[in-house]
């Protein structure tokens, strides 16, 4: 099955790093983040990958085009005969990358749209290159199949950045609970789509999947929210990438498929 990786926003809250790279390549513990989303894939038998680029996409094509080089002890050959032989092998062992221009001021519904000559004509994943989850895909995936509509969103309740207090009278306070789950629901990504949801969106740049494409999957009955009980953190800003920098480095970033 294949899975569709937006890439191609300019990450412009997270400037400390994004003006120099594409947000997918920005780091957590020495991997860009966009590894740890195909990592997590991959863990749950998911491995060939779209990768729909824009704001700096080069340097993602560069990345994958020097993976081996640059992840495996090697042997070149100098000269006209040149050649390259690769000693040992690596995790990713077995990734299947296709990396497809789809407009550096394309918005998401254009960019999922671009790709769906590379798609074809079967069920697919799709999520963002900035953020990372514990979800168990596999399970998303059973849960689409087992309710048929064109499209599973995946959902969390979110996290306040802030402690809430329970006030009294006069502004007493009776409680506090240091950063509570909100009520609600919002969307994180790891979407499970079939492809009639293309007909949903259009080749206009200003096409937003999030907006007209998905209020008008929910107003035929098309959409179906998983609701996912565990951890989902994106990198939005430097704050986030310290908070996911340190979660990795205490050795329990609840992401984790290996150190």
């Amino acid at each position: 099955m294949k899975v569709v990786i937006l890439c191609g926003g300019q990450g412009t809250r997270l400037r400390e790093e994004t003006e120099f790279r594409p947000k997918p390549l920005v780091e957590i513990g020495g991997r860009p983040i966009l590894l740890h989303i195909m990592k997590r894939y991959a863990h749950h038998g998911f491995r060939d990958f779209i990768l729909c680029l824009g704001y700096r996409g080069n340097m993602i094509k560069e990345h994958f085009l020097k993976y081996e080089e640059m992840n495996n002890d090697f042997t070149i050959s100098l000269g006209k005969k040149r050649e390259i032989r690769h000693l040992g092998s690596h995790d990713e062992e077995g990734f299947k990358v296709t990396c497809a221009d789809t407009g550096l001021d394309a918005l998401t519904g254009k960019r999922l749209k671009a790709v769906q000559k590379y798609v074809g004509d079967s069920t697919f994943m799709m999520t963002y290159g900035d953020g990372v989850s514990d979800v168990d895909l596999g399970a998303v995936l059973a849960f689409h199949k087992g309710h048929g509509k064109l499209a599973t969103v995946t959902t969390v309740r979110p996290v306040s950045r802030y402690g809430v207090l329970d006030m009294g009278e006069a502004g007493s306070v009776r409680g506090f609970n240091e950063k509570p789950r909100l009520d609600g629901w919002v969307n994180i990504g790891f979407f499970v789509l079939e492809p009639r949801v293309f007909d949903y969106l259009s080749d206009d740049p200003g096409c937003v999947f999030e907006q007209e494409p998905l209020r008008n999957l929910a107003r035929d009955g098309q959409l179906v929210a998983y609701q996912h009980p565990g951890f989902f953190q994106e990198m939005d800003t430097y704050r986030d990438f310290k908070l996911l920098n340190d979660l990795w480095e205490s050795g329990k970033a609840p992401w984790m498929i290996d150190k």
